[in-house]
């Protein structure tokens, strides 16, 4: 096999190599939302047939906070290349610190998620209420 082959197909499969462990890893651009229509696309996606009236997004698009109708609050924060979301439960909770909204789920996998919103008075109160 002539060697400039061989280098060609050398350098071809460290090259699938490399895409084959970053896809594996789910490397890639970080998800953001930036718009109101990105958050409620977001949020049916977490939540089959979630519906938000209220929504509160994070200033840097990382996270958002939506109420829905039956008063339930869905909390979406970026997961990667996607965005990942819980519906709070009683074990949630939320303070503000350095004015930010840090609401956290209960849930050790998820984690807590730090929002910088216009009104976070306003969440801690309704996550406080969530029984």
């Amino acid at each position: 096999m002539p060697p400039a082959l061989l280098q060609f197909l050398g350098s071809l499969a460290a090259i699938l190599v490399l895409a084959a462990i970053a896809w594996g890893l789910k490397l890639g651009p970080e998800c953001k939302l930036a718009s109101e229509e990105d958050t409620r696309a977001a949020a049916a996606e977490a939540v089959d047939g979630f519906v938000a009236t209220d929504i509160a997004r994070d200033r840097d698009g990382r996270a958002a906070l939506l109420a829905d109708h039956g008063g339930r609050i869905l909390l979406l924060r970026s997961h990667g290349t996607h965005m990942a979301g819980r519906v709070l439960t009683r074990e949630a909770s939320a303070q503000i610190t350095d004015g930010a909204l840090l609401v956290d789920t209960g849930e050790r996998r998820y984690g807590a998620v730090r929002l910088e919103l216009d009104d976070p008075q306003a969440w801690v109160k309704r996550i406080e209420a969530i029984g």
